[in-house]
């Protein structure tokens, strides 16, 4: 067991940072924290991404992507702004799904400008009252000649505002038990019309996320990907690998609050001395950093377990569950140790809390991830 990154992964990750410095975070800073970025600001921001194939980093350079190891990219999405990382994740996951499930002739027509960072896409599986569940999907498609007609809502769907392409999950049926059958439908903006709604929320702000309506969208037949049932399977192994990603985003989060309240207390004085030479506030420290650095390798833990071929669906639930909790806390405390700067808006230290705040949210809340990871445990299914 070696706790240590290696030479190469020490590259990725310091490559990761400088490229988010440099080419990111301004583009970021350029435009209001509180209002989504402009579809071609984000365009932008997807061509530094595009060069280093982070498109689709899960996908083998043969087939256009970067080919990285789950921990490698974990590296890379740490050093990434949350609110592009789950940007990012959203249109990643949209080309390994569409990968997974199309033909050859699919991938040629699908996946060329997503690969590129010219075309944003999502995928629209949450619907207004199915969340955890998504065998319970009422968006309906139903085959008219050579069409394919969708009726439904989709919610909470990132990107879906600017994207260009959105990987539909619909229901076709009912298998044998009684759950819906479900089957992915790609719809193109520019053939098909649909409608989308912003969503405003309480951070990420930057970001986009949104309401879908599709009221008798009609969609080219050949857009259907995969066979009829297979998507279930699909989600699950890109949420496994997801997971342990968000947690990292959280991770960010709290790194960059801890270090400003690190700073914070080596310039505040009270009672005569410097904040950070009082015993509490030096306790205050050491539980932020000490719930970073179990947050931090606890995901990398999950994705390096993935690398292995381990079954993942226990060891990821947990590592985003732990990750986003215990970063919110830090934040908390970090605030605490700022005192009155730390709610104030010009430290930053607000929208952090905001921002970590959304993460526990997706791919799985924290809840059903426990029953998740209780499930592998005791090879007993509590929600079924």
């Amino acid at each position: 067991m070696d706790f240590a990154l290696n030479a190469e992964q020490e590259l990725i990750q310091d490559t990761a940072r400088a490229m988010t410095a440099r080419d990111i975070q301004p583009i970021l800073d350029a435009h209001d924290a509180d209002t989504p970025l402009p579809k071609p600001a984000l365009l932008e921001i997807y061509g530094v991404l595009a060069e280093q194939r982070l498109m689709a980093p899960r996908l083998s350079a043969d087939d256009g992507g970067a080919g990285l190891k789950m921990l490698e990219y974990g590296l890379v999405f740490e050093a990434l702004p949350p609110v592009i990382a789950i940007s990012l994740l959203a249109q990643e996951c949209t080309v390994a799904r569409i990968f997974a499930e199309s033909s050859d002739e699919q991938r040629q027509r699908f996946l060329p400008d997503l690969l590129e960072g010219r075309k944003i896409s999502c995928t629209g599986t949450t619907e207004p009252d199915v969340g955890s569940n998504p065998r319970e999907v009422k968006t309906r498609v139903a085959e008219d000649g050579n069409e394919l007609v969708i009726n439904g809502t989709k919610m909470w769907i990132t990107n879906a505002n600017v994207c260009d392409i959105i990987n539909v999950t619909c229901a076709d049926g009912v298998d044998d038990r009684g759950y819906s059958r479900l089957r992915r439908i790609v719809v193109e903006r520019d053939q098909s019309t649909f409608e989308t709604r912003h969503i405003e929320s309480l951070g990420l702000r930057q970001g986009h996320l949104s309401e879908v309506i599709f009221d008798n969208c009609r969609v080219p037949a050949a857009n259907s990907l995969g066979t009829s049932g297979d998507a279930a399977k699909v989600l699950t192994m890109t949420w496994n690998g997801n997971r342990p990603l968000v947690g990292l985003a959280a991770v960010n989060l709290a790194q960059q609050a801890f270090e400003a309240a690190l700073e914070y207390a080596g310039v505040r004085k009270q009672f005569g001395k410097l904040i950070g030479g009082h015993q509490l506030v030096q306790k205050q420290l050491a539980d932020i950093e000490t719930l970073i650095v179990t947050s931090r390798l606890l995901c990398y833990s999950a994705l390096d377990a993935m690398d292995r071929g381990e079954r993942a669906n226990g060891t990821s639930a947990m590592a985003k569950r732990y990750a986003t909790d215990a970063c919110e806390k830090a934040i908390s405390e970090a605030i605490h140790v700022m005192g009155a700067m730390g709610i104030a808006q010009e430290t930053g230290m607000e929208q952090f809390y905001r921002d970590v705040r959304m993460l526990p949210i997706p791919d799985g809340v924290n809840g059903i991830l426990t029953l998740i990871q209780g499930r592998e445990l005791v090879s007993i299914d509590a929600f079924r």
